[in-house]
């Protein structure tokens, strides 16, 4: 059951991401409800998928890249939720739903699904880093698909190629504010993951692995510096959440996972 669960949220996000490509393709762009409502609907059934999995396992469903990627995705599209209604719900589903879809696709197709029952005491410590690092990160995601969208609208702006889908996309300085708002919100969220690491009890026994997030939470820390400091303009802003995003996620092979021993 969970498993359909979670096939069913990504045919919801290849809905909304193949109106994005019809859209973007026959260069004519309309806002939509259809994509939100089937982003909305696959959030549900991710909702679904990892409540079932906690069930399963015992306790928070991190226990995997696999569930891992999975609890990513559905980080991002809970921030696409709660701010969607401030920055145009249509265009910005329009770019995120084609990122969820993918990331699911590849946690579908190429990571091993093996649900880990997970005997050892519950630690709680443990559980709130896990969780609340994998929510940081799905707010660094949802940054690096604002960044996207200014990259884009900037492009159009400089070229005068101006097409359907730009008098629908949110004022560029908008764009900025969002992008900015969400690195500061995964940062503050990602410092809350790290001092929940620190505070177990065996916390040096997985120092290599903790120091990951602490690397990721540097990099956006240096970004959000020298943005404050006006060292970085709005575009190199853009340009480095997608770079740090994709630092991010390549950092989830050292991330560690709950295992039999409790530990990372």
């Amino acid at each position: 059951m969970d498993r359909l669960l979670l096939v069913i949220a990504t045919f919801c996000f290849l809905l909304g991401f193949a109106y994005t490509m019809h859209a973007l393709g026959a260069r004519v762009y309309r806002a939509s409800g259809m994509n939100f409502f089937a982003i909305l609907t696959g959030f549900l059934c991710q909702t679904g998928f990892l409540y079932l999995r906690g069930q399963q396992v015992g306790r928070c469903p991190l226990t995997s890249l696999f569930e891992v990627m999975i609890f990513l995705t559905w980080s991002l599209v809970l921030f696409y939720l709660l701010i969607g209604p401030a920055y145009r719900l249509s265009l910005l589903g329009a770019f995120t739903s084609p990122l969820a879809f993918g990331l699911q696709v590849v946690a579908l197709l190429l990571l091993k699904d093996t649900p880990v029952k997970v005997n050892a005491p519950v630690n709680s410590w443990l559980e709130l880093h896990a969780a609340i690092s994998m929510v940081a990160y799905g707010a660094f995601a949802l940054a690096g698909v604002a960044g996207v969208m200014y990259l884009a609208q900037e492009r159009q702006l400089k070229t005068h190629h101006i097409r359907s889908i730009f008098y629908h996309m949110p004022p560029i300085r908008d764009l900025a504010v969002a992008n900015g708002r969400l690195i500061l919100t995964g940062f503050a969220l990602l410092a809350v993951g790290i001092v929940a690491a620190f505070m177990m009890d065996n916390w040096q026994a997985h120092a290599s692995k903790v120091a990951w997030s602490v690397g990721v939470w540097v990099i956006y820390g240096a970004i959000i510096a020298m943005s404050k400091g006006h060292r970085l303009s709005p575009r190199r802003v853009a340009w480095l959440s997608v770079g740090a995003f994709s630092v991010a996620l390549l950092s989830l092979s050292g991330i560690s996972f709950i295992t039999e021993t409790g530990g990372h």
